[in-house]
């Protein structure tokens, strides 16, 4: 299978040839690398043109946009920019981090979930970040989650949820999207990552409301806006951040921001949330 692979990268050199390094030493080698240099003012430029010049497999283009490292536009907007560059002669596209190190068989094993089952849109492994010299699972998210960190699509799940939302939860949204469209989303625990740089360690302070307006404009409601807000918040140690998604949630409302997701989407996912929720309370 075709695989092209996309990693917006801002103010990497600590990680970015780790992430390289370990993509150029897959079992099955991906067909296309593109690393979107996003407003980057230390050496990435320097340290990925050292890849394009040894593998013609991978580009480098440059792109400047909010220096500001706001969660969601700031790196799908870049995903963007190297995915027009571009064919569409590809059976599966990646949104990769520049922070990671993948497992030397981890585009095979991707490959071959694809392969196996057809109806499987999305294949995902799981980040793991070093604390104490081990390296642990990053516990933010159910198992049944693929993190944003390492998103692998297959070609027709990609057209049919039209793509990635320029928006926080993006990385939720499109797993919604691909179930309503009939697609499986498939996680392979035995893909450790190792993800050097642990989620959203350096997001800009006027992030904190958020991820509650991405909850009132993926259409939750604000019942399941509250379970989820609780859940995420002692997920992260922060019980504080409750009321930070909260209020980014009713701020969205009385701004009335546009929704991500259709109606009909919105019903569909509110009554996939339910079913989520009882399943684990029964």
């Amino acid at each position: 299978m075709k695989t092209y692979i996309v990693i917006p990268a801002h103010n990497e050199e600590r990680f970015i040839a780790k992430t390289l390094d370990s993509l150029v030493t897959q079992t099955v080698l991906p067909t296309k690398i593109v690393v979107v240099n996003d407003n980057s003012t230390d050496h990435t430029k320097d340290i990925v043109n050292q890849f394009v010049i040894k593998y013609d497999y991978i580009t480098l283009i440059d792109t400047n946009s909010s220096k500001d490292h706001m969660p969601g536009s700031k790196v799908i907007n870049a995903f963007y920019q190297g995915y027009k560059t571009l064919d569409t002669d590809y059976d599966i596209i990646c949104k990769f981090d520049a922070d990671l190190i993948f497992p030397s068989n981890y585009l095979e094993e991707i490959a071959n979930h694809f392969n196996t089952h057809n109806h499987i849109g999305m294949v995902g492994g799981f980040c793991y970040v070093e604390k104490n010299q081990e390296w642990i699972l990053e516990n933010l998210t159910n198992k049944d989650h693929i993190r944003g960190a390492l998103k692998t699509y297959r070609k027709k799940c990609f057209e049919d949820i039209n793509g990635l939302k320029p928006a926080m939860g993006w990385d939720t949204i499109d797993e919604l999207l691909a179930q309503y469209h009939n697609w499986t989303i498939k996680t392979d625990t035995t893909l450790h990552v190792k993800h050097l740089k642990p989620t959203g360690n350096t997001y800009n302070p006027k992030a904190k409301y958020k991820q509650g307006e991405a909850f009132y404009r993926m259409r939750y409601g604000f019942w399941i806006t509250l379970i989820a807000s609780i859940k995420l918040a002692l997920l992260k140690k922060q019980p504080k951040l409750i009321f930070d998604y909260l209020a980014g949630y009713f701020i969205a409302k009385r701004k009335k921001q546009s929704f991500l997701v259709s109606k009909i989407e919105g019903e569909f996912i509110r009554k996939l949330r339910w079913k989520k929720i009882k399943k684990k309370l029964l």
